[in-house]
């Protein structure tokens, strides 16, 4: 039996395989109206095509909190009725193929309201469907962003309530995972870290105080989703910036409390919140950080970063590097990847009926 094949069991959860799909923005939903942040025909054909291809679990894009959380305003929200029985489409569809549906939640911080990446990706304001991004500090990502607008006490408050809210909602929509996003420079990586955190007050300064916002989180969406379903956090293990960001030791330490917490599995990938920040990739350049989280802290991960050929897949989980891969832009490329992975590695895999013959 091939490592990659087995399945996994978290909580009351079992998935069937360990070729995952990451979450990845496709910035193709309405941005204003009654619309707004709804999945539609696209998302559908989407996230369908790697389900009929046999991904073990599918965590959806990024989906904002709220109206400001959107990264852009084309991105998917979770935050009304509207998009909530929309996904509902998405999940059953899913769940028929015997995939994992599972959903990210996140807030864009001071990277919100910026335009579709293939328009530029610059920031929009409102003129341009778009608004005044929040952040820890009045730091902005780069030049010719926006100052945000620094975060109350009050207003991180809402926001950990926002969390909360979207959990409930991705609950009703038939989502079985929750995934926090707390990676890539949005605004709980950025609380995390003293490269984009320069508060004075009990969010900022140590250790404890920068990932108080974040277990704040963990905390208020583990008291609303089921005891018998799994909670993701997703991290950046590393900003590349040295002392001067968060660092892997820290993520190792963090990983600790997220499991305290009751987090199941952390997702783990790297940078995001610096501009320019030298990054050394190369295939599976990401894995050695889930391996020390795994191996330091205990916790359940899943590795991300240039995973493309079905045995470096195979071989990261036999090792006991990670529990489960996440991939990306090869699933882009092949959406039926799993499939031909496990014809690959001799493993069986979920193969629909109008699909039997092209075994």
């Amino acid at each position: 039996m091939s490592a990659l094949f087995e399945p996994l069991t978290l909580r009351s959860l079992t998935v069937p395989n360990r070729a995952w799909m990451a979450p990845m923005c496709q910035y193709s939903a309405d941005p204003t109206g009654p619309c707004a942040g709804v999945p539609g025909d696209w998302h559908f054909a989407h996230y369908a095509a790697r389900a009929t291809g046999g991904t073990g679990l599918i965590l959806v894009e990024s989906t904002a909190v709220s109206p400001e959380g959107r990264i852009s305003p084309a991105d998917l929200g979770i935050w009304n009725d509207t998009q909530t029985r929309a996904f509902r489409r998405i999940t059953s569809f899913l769940t028929a193929q015997g995939t994992v549906p599972g959903l990210q939640i996140g807030h864009a911080g001071r990277k919100a309201s910026t335009d579709r990446p293939w328009r530029g990706g610059g920031p929009v304001g409102p003129g341009a469907d778009g608004w005044q991004p929040l952040a820890p500090s009045p730091v902005p990502f780069d030049t010719g962003h926006p100052v945000p607008t620094e975060l109350t006490t009050g207003g991180i408050a809402r926001i950990t309530g926002q969390f909360a809210d979207a959990a409930r909602r991705a609950l009703d929509a038939g989502f079985r995972v929750v995934e926090i996003h707390g990676a890539h420079g949005y605004l709980l990586g950025e609380f995390l870290s003293p490269y984009s955190n320069k508060r004075t007050d009990a969010y900022g300064g140590s250790f404890t105080n920068r990932t108080r916002f974040a277990l704040e989180v963990v905390d208020a969406v583990r008291a609303v989703w089921p005891d018998d379903l799994p909670l993701f956090f997703r991290i950046s293990a590393t900003d590349w910036l040295g002392a001067d960001g968060w660092t892997a030791d820290e993520t190792v330490r963090f990983a600790g409390l997220l499991k305290e917490h009751g987090v199941d599995l952390l997702d783990v990938s790297s940078g995001g919140n610096a501009p320019r920040a030298d990054i050394p990739t190369g295939p599976g350049y990401q894995v050695p950080f889930a391996s020390r989280v795994r191996s330091g802290a205990g916790l359940s991960v899943a590795a991300v970063g240039l995973i493309t050929e079905a045995g470096q897949a195979d071989k990261i989980v036999a090792n006991g590097e990670a529990d489960a891969v996440l991939l990306g832009r090869e699933l882009l490329r092949n959406p039926s990847w799993a499939r031909h992975a496990a014809r690959e590695l001799g493993a069986a895999v979920r193969v629909p009926d109008p699909y039997l013959r092209s075994v």
